[in-house]
């Protein structure tokens, strides 16, 4: 039997969906399972064991009508049993009526009925520490697996990808006797990105906290921002911060991440990604973003978040998420990090006395 998992969309999201393949080899263990994803998500997935087939859809494809229609019909042609459409737009929808599987698995909305065989209700309220974002996901295999395992989202690195990280940062002659932080100083874009001047006083709040060393998660286009972030810290903080040490590519990154005593900064796929190499994490939230889908296998020890809605519940009243994020910067500017400190420096505590 086939079965066909499709997640078109950010890194965050298609780690998190690599929970199904492993529920979903515990109930088919000699079946063959692929998986559907963008282009640029494909490091993210890499030396994953129970995938047996990736299949890559780019933004070519994915716009272009002809190329589009080619490609379904490749699905087509591969005569999948099952299809599970995690993604659920207009897109994945068609991918998945094309495959003709006989059972069809999705999140219903109103007009999916035609599209799947089995229309899953997504749950509203977290039942437990995994987050909707999990608990919504494994709710996909209840129509086609007699037991659902507890998964977590896992990546894989290799001992070379590890070893060489560890190399490059000692060959920077980083004091490695000091903890050593990354900073997701910039989300994946404006509205998920906490303002400069608060995440600068984060960073000097870590500094002072720990002595540590701070390394900045960014690619090289983003080196104006990184920069802007670190002229706003305190002189004795970029002291600290060494700027030139950053991955070069998404698995580098990771590897890099793997010998940082925790991950601190914008929630998105970065966290995520510490998440599952077992880093630490403080994750500072968008306004905008629901933290009960996001907030995955959260303990208030070793996986911690903050959104301002647990500060100012009173300004999330009576508006919408398209109201939110259109004035995200009114509600970025209350977001002082201040409101957090207290709970901020007790994590790097608990850090401090875990080593």
């Amino acid at each position: 039997m086939k079965i066909l998992v499709i997640q078109q969309k950010m890194i965050g999201d298609v780690l998190t969906s690599t929970i199904i393949f492993s529920a979903l080899r515990k109930n088919y263990p000699d079946d063959e399972l692929h998986y559907l994803v963008n282009t640029p998500t494909l490091p993210i997935i890499k030396h994953y064991p129970n995938i047996d087939k990736v299949i890559h859809i780019t933004p070519t494809i994915d716009k272009n009508p002809l190329q589009f229609y080619n490609f379904l019909k490749t699905i087509k042609n591969e005569k999948y049993d099952i299809v599970i459409d995690v993604y659920g737009k207009w897109s994945s929808n068609f991918i998945t009526l094309f495959s003709k599987a006989k059972t069809r698995i999705g999140y219903y909305k109103w007009y999916t009925q035609q599209f799947y065989s089995h229309p899953v209700k997504r749950h509203k309220i977290s039942k437990n520490n995994q987050g909707l974002a999990i608990e919504n996901r494994l709710q996909l295999l209840e129509p086609i697996c007699k037991t659902i395992p507890n998964v977590k989202p896992k990546i894989y690195l290799t001992p070379e990808e590890i070893k060489n990280a560890k190399n490059l940062l000692i060959n920077f002659e980083l004091n490695t006797s000091k903890p050593l932080y990354m900073i997701s100083v910039l989300g994946s874009g404006d509205t998920k990105t906490y303002p400069f001047k608060y995440m600068a006083s984060v960073i000097d709040t870590i500094v002072t906290s720990t002595g540590g060393n701070i390394l900045f998660n960014y690619i090289p286009k983003q080196i104006e921002q990184a920069t802007a972030i670190y002229n706003l810290c305190k002189p004795d903080t970029q002291k600290h911060i060494h700027l030139n040490i950053f991955g070069k590519s998404l698995r580098e990154f990771i590897a890099i991440t793997y010998h940082c005593t925790a991950l601190i900064g914008n929630e998105g796929g970065a966290i995520n990604m510490a998440k599952a190499i077992n880093i630490p994490t403080f994750a500072i939230f968008s306004p905008w973003i629901d933290k009960n889908t996001w907030k995955i296998f959260e303990d208030e020890t070793k996986n911690i978040s903050v959104h301002l809605n647990e500060f100012k519940p009173e300004i999330f009243e009576n508006t919408s998420i398209k109201n939110i994020k259109h004035n995200i910067e009114n509600y970025y500017s209350q977001f002082s990090p201040n409101l957090f400190s207290k709970k901020l420096k007790t994590f790097l505590a608990n850090l401090h006395q875990d080593v």
